[in-house]
């Protein structure tokens, strides 16, 4: 069987369209929460409105201060966060940064968290009500208001079970995405959920977060870790541990996708973890997501995402790819065709 990819001389057009459940974007790349700030920051080193969405850093009902520095730190293969959500709270939000991000062309999906299921009741019934209230949505003056999805980071320290995050229990991840999608109904928006690699079966929690009300799964956040001062003693981030990002996550993130992809065939799948490269974006998609999203990487280079973007599109080219269909979940088809094929002898 000869080799798909073509030379450099045969031009092959890529449909870059990707959908991700209901949500149609014109490409895959995204911003990954936590790591464009809350507006337009990433918009001086390049127009928002070239990637499929940006994922605004997660917001909470009301403002919150975050943990004490320091908070990043680098390590072999990525980064230490502890960042602690900081955020203005999404009222602020709403006034302040969405109608920027609308002027600036982006398409958005908002990260938003609680420290209980009545915290994302409030948040989504905030966020729900500045978007259909009686002051009109932001928008560029045409099309559809910049907001396309939710994303509900279930990350998060549970006030109610022991500071035990939502997503490491299925009966956690089901009280935060029930309350959450009950809150947002009038606001008519997706829910991907966002949820953490630090399970013994990731696959169970995605049941339960599908079962809750999640559309669709962001996968993964980061991992958690910690890093000590020897001759102090100390920990080297001022909450003590924080969490790991970065290529060390990638194959983290590539098998969660591969397992979740082949659990559930239909669902909305959002990759994320250590994207760096178009290829490692090519990775993500080829073990089931249908979109992805950068997120370490533009503290290096704040045009990451774009030129993620471009590099995924050459690529793509290079492989005779002419539309993400035939790259997404390909793992997948390739296993089920070899399965399908009779064994001789």
């Amino acid at each position: 069987m000869g080799s798909r990819r073509r030379p450099p001389s045969a031009e092959v057009v890529v449909d870059m369209t990707a959908r991700v459940g209901t949500v149609r974007l014109a490409n895959p790349v995204m911003t990954a929460s936590g790591t464009a700030g809350h507006g337009t920051e990433l918009g001086a080193y390049f127009e928002l409105s070239r990637l499929g969405a940006v994922v605004v850093k997660s917001l909470s009902a009301e403002p919150w201060s975050g943990n004490p520095a320091p908070r990043l730190l680098p390590v072999p293969g990525g980064m230490l966060n502890s960042v602690g959500l900081q955020n203005p709270g999404v009222a602020a939000w709403l006034t302040k940064d969405l109608p920027d991000l609308a002027r600036a062309g982006a398409r958005v999906v908002v990260s938003v968290w609680g420290r209980s299921a009545a915290d994302y009741a409030e948040v989504g019934r905030r966020l729900a009500q500045g978007l259909t209230g009686p002051a009109p949505r932001p928008s560029t003056g045409a099309g559809p208001p910049p907001v396309i999805a939710v994303e509900a980071n279930i990350s998060c320290p549970n006030i109610e079970d022991r500071q035990r995050m939502f997503a490491h229990s299925v009966e956690g991840a089901q009280a935060a995405l029930r309350a959450l999608a009950e809150a947002l109904e009038p606001a008519g928006l997706p829910i991907w959920a966002k949820l953490s690699p630090n399970v013994t079966d990731l696959v169970v929690i995605a049941r339960a977060a599908l079962a809750g009300g999640a559309s669709g799964l962001t996968l993964v956040n980061t991992m958690m870790g910690m890093a000590i001062d020897p001759t102090s003693g100390l920990a080297r981030l001022g909450a003590g541990g924080g969490g790991l990002s970065g290529p060390a996550l990638h194959p983290v993130a590539v098998r969660a996708v591969y397992e979740c992809r082949c659990a559930f065939p239909a669902a909305a799948i959002v990759g994320v973890g250590g994207i760096v490269t178009g290829r490692d974006a090519a990775e993500l998609l080829a073990a089931g997501a249908d979109a992805v999203q950068v997120g370490t990487a533009t503290f290096a280079d704040p045009r990451a995402p774009v030129r993620v973007l471009e590099e995924l599109r050459a690529w793509c080219a290079s492989e005779g790819i002419e539309s993400l269909a035939q790259l997404s979940g390909r793992s997948q088809r390739v296993a089920a065709a070899r399965s399908a094929v009779p064994r001789v002898g």
